[in-house]
């Protein structure tokens, strides 16, 4: 790769939604590297790194990631369309628009899905799956870790011990759009056999990336499976010997990667893995970014969308109730005049009753020292 170009982006209103966020200069510099071709010697290594370094974020040596163009909804089809065949009976726990919104695309694809909902800014509780799941067999169990309509976060590593103690033939998927790399996963101990993601939220990328990665157990589904995959470009016949191509140092086609990307995100992959802040130095300071925020609102008088925002909140994003008489238009107006772009409400029921912060992985202005891994 080149040597390092001086580069600061220029003024701009503070992006202080759940996503996109801001970006770092060195990212949005490798973002701006010459066009490449997808199998250049010089750009293989580079996919090659990032399939490995988002082992390291997810703590899971033993998964196979995917990396494609698209948005994190896209991953929803690939589990859909390569873990579930037709007709597979799944359980969807809903804490928000996105578990309606997964539950959808899992019907699309002929999957039989019961959705397990909670109140609006709140979650299904532990024992309430441990009852579903010995109700019935499901193949599939997906939920949302944060959902970004309600900044509810979900608990990863209980259900995923509930999982492996109660149905541990079931898959567990985990929609992390919006929780890698600013919440805590622990793949592999934790038992989560499918996580998805998108490159514009916790992991500092510009919009564009679908990222997954699946376990071994989630691969000997797919390969299990009777029918082939029920969709054409988010198939894993397709991409899996796409990926272990490059990360054997190969290039390899299918669908053409964007390689600009790939170098934005090979480089904030790089910030997260080798450079301080480490992973769990990276954990508890979005906790405490977090705890301030929440603090502040209740200091203001507001009330959060989550009931206890601080026992069931989000560490990267905060929802907040607007005082009584006051609409979305009365604010977020205001804080565009002052250059601060905040996000509005997104859960269709309750939509106009309050506003989204994002303080999901806020980068450094410039790239700090490297450390060893």
């Amino acid at each position: 790769m080149s040597q390092p170009q001086a580069f600061t982006q220029g003024p701009h209103k503070l992006l202080v939604i759940p996503g996109p966020i801001e970006v770092a200069d060195d990212v949005l510099l490798a973002n701006a590297h010459p066009s490449m071709s997808h199998v250049s010697p010089d750009f293989v290594p580079v996919f090659g790194d990032c399939l490995r370094m988002l082992r390291h974020v997810l703590f899971a040596p033993e998964a196979q990631p995917v990396i494609t163009a698209g948005s994190g909804t896209l991953g929803w089809d690939h589990v859909a369309a390569n873990v579930c065949e037709p007709g597979d009976e799944v359980l969807v726990l809903n804490s928000g628009y996105f578990g309606d919104s997964f539950a959808e695309c899992l019907e699309v694809y002929g999957s039989k899905v019961t959705q397990l909902k909670a109140a609006i800014g709140s979650k299904p509780s532990l024992d309430e799956v441990e009852a579903a799941l010995k109700a019935k067999k499901y193949k599939v169990l997906t939920f949302t870790h944060v959902d970004t309509s309600t900044a509810v976060l979900s608990d990863a590593k209980g259900l995923g011990e509930l999982v492996q103690r109660v149905s541990p033939e079931t898959v567990l998927v985990l929609d992390g759009v919006c929780s890698v790399a600013s919440e805590e996963i622990r793949m592999a101990d934790w038992g989560i056999d499918v996580v998805l993601t998108a490159s514009q939220k916790g992991l500092g990328c510009p919009p564009g990336l679908m990222i997954l990665a699946a376990s071994k157990k989630a691969i000997a589904k797919f390969e299990a499976r009777k029918q082939r995959p029920n969709s054409y470009y988010a198939s894993w016949a397709k991409w899996l010997p796409v990926m272990k191509a490059y990360e054997s140092g190969t290039g390899a086609y299918f669908g053409t990667p964007p390689t600009n990307l790939l170098y934005a995100l090979h480089a904030s992959l790089t910030t997260i893995t080798t450079r301080s802040p480490s992973l769990e130095e990276r954990f508890a300071l979005h906790k405490a970014a977090s705890r301030r925020v929440k603090d502040f609102v209740t200091k203001l008088g507001l009330q959060q969308l989550v009931a206890d925002g601080i026992k069931d909140g989000a560490n990267g994003m905060t929802a907040v109730k607007y005082p009584e008489g006051i609409k979305a238009g009365d604010l977020l107006p205001k804080m565009v005049a002052k250059n601060i772009i905040i996000a509005a409400g997104l859960h269709k029921e309750v939509k106009d009753t309050y506003c989204r912060i994002g303080h999901l992985a806020f980068p450094p202005p410039s790239p700090p020292p490297a450390r060893s891994v």
